[in-house]
């Protein structure tokens, strides 16, 4: 007699499909993507080499740090309109072929009008995070879509495994090495790309092209600019720390530059890592409690960490006494891997958040989030260059990050409780 096999309980023969999809998918976007970030960073990582080459002060490093930020801005939403017209995986492997033009420029300036051009080129990793975005949403059935935007946004570890291997190689080889090793492995992600995946593999289940009217109907809605702005400070946040947290911490517990990146590691890796289990429990329990929770918890961190160093003299009877206070630096790494968790998981309640109310537009808005991202994530480094220069105060870099996400946390449980209202009354919105 013949035997039956059933289907899986609760998945359907579609939803099967793009599982089994994204299980090749998937693992080429997340590689192809940590690679665009740590190219994206690579100036925060080697920071000290062209700081010095050029002879840059803080406002000028900060800039040259913003600069890809502001350039993956301008191309965000270009990008994710260039996605759904000639498809995903087409932009996809030119933006890495544009990053593996910008290492080779990097192999050889010296000026740097040549550092601003391959800076602007580095924006590039902005263009495939909106191509991205589509690619493996599109194999993503919707009640595990958080989890895939989770896994797609851990590529960000690239810029974790940046902070190790770029000072390692620096103190073996000079410095055209790195962006030399760069241009290897871009290339090599870039064959795999175009080896094993097809065309149609980028085609998932959603429309080729977004029509315009469609378009204009996502702008005109209040709702996808506050979550953009939101997405934006949170996300904002994490890049603009982890491009400055290197300096930060050799410069406030005197370590060598090196030491300083290792140590920042410690908020990349677990606050990329966290946008998995931020995004399955905003799968399970809704984004709302997610980003609420996980803004607490940060801003939690960003208080104790605003406490500069001070020395407090007290008048004694005899004499006066005077207490340091300067934070442990395991107590500081503890609170920043707290703080990189918290944004972590926050970035992926938004993103899941964004992508399940406008599904059919998803391109689009992966772009508004990356506009909006980069756009925070340019000015902020540069308002952290120009406070430390005025004020002198080195963790007034925290109390900046902690003012703005208070903020966007009374805002967001005020507009959220009243857009659930809404869907309760009107079913339809």
């Amino acid at each position: 007699m013949e035997r039956l096999t059933p289907m899986r309980a609760g998945i359907s023969p579609d939803d099967e499909d793009k599982i089994n999809s994204l299980a090749v998918v998937l693992p080429l976007a997340v590689a192809g993507f940590a690679l665009a970030a740590g190219s994206w960073s690579l100036f925060s990582v080697a920071g000290a080499h062209i700081r010095q080459a050029l002879a840059l002060d803080g406002v000028a490093f900060g800039f040259l740090l913003s600069l890809p930020m502001a350039t993956g801005a301008l191309l965000a939403i270009p990008a994710g309109l260039a996605a759904q017209a000639f498809g995903a995986r087409r932009v996809m492997m030119a933006c890495l072929a544009g990053l593996a033009l910008c290492m080779l420029i990097l192999t050889r300036v010296e000026s740097l009008a040549g550092f601003l051009v391959a800076g602007a080129g580095l924006g590039l990793a902005g263009g495939y995070y909106s191509a991205g975005l589509q690619f493996v949403t599109g194999h993503s059935p919707r009640r595990h879509i958080g989890l895939v935007l989770g896994l797609f946004g851990a590529g960000i570890t690239g810029v974790g495994f940046s902070y190790y291997l770029v000072p390692l190689i620096l103190d073996a080889f000079s410095w055209p090495v790195v962006p030399l090793a760069y241009l290897i492995v871009l290339l090599l992600v870039l064959a795999l790309l175009l080896m094993l995946t097809a065309e149609e593999d980028a085609d998932g289940d959603t429309a080729p092209e977004t029509p315009f009217p469609l378009i204009l109907a996502r702008v005109s809605r209040l709702r996808l600019w506050q979550v953009a702005l939101w997405f934006g400070v949170v996300a904002g946040s994490f890049l603009a720390l982890a491009l400055w947290l290197p300096d930060y911490l050799a410069s406030q517990y005197q370590l060598p530059v090196q030491t300083g990146a290792a140590f920042a590691q410690w908020f990349v890796i677990p606050g990329a890592l966290a946008q998995v289990p931020g995004g399955w429990l905003a799968d399970r329990f809704g984004s709302t409690r997610v980003v609420s929770r996980s803004l607490l918890a940060g801003l939690l961190a960003l208080f104790v960490l605003s406490y500069p160093p001070m020395t407090l003299s007290i008048e004694g009877v005899h004499q006066t006494l005077k207490v340091e206070f300067l934070m442990p630096l395991m107590l500081e790494g503890a609170l920043i891997v707290l703080l990189g968790v918290a944004l972590g998981c926050a970035m992926a309640g938004l993103q899941r958040m964004m992508v399940i109310e406008n599904r059919e537009a998803t391109a689009f808005v992966a772009g508004v989030l990356l506009v909006s991202a980069c756009s925070v994530g340019f000015v902020l480094p540069v308002i952290f260059a120009a406070v430390n220069q005025w004020i002198g105060v080195r963790s007034a870099v925290f109390m900046i990050l902690f003012l703005s996400l208070a903020a966007s946390l009374i805002l967001f449980a005020r507009t959220s409780r009243r857009h659930e209202r809404e869907r309760l009354l009107h079913p339809g919105i």
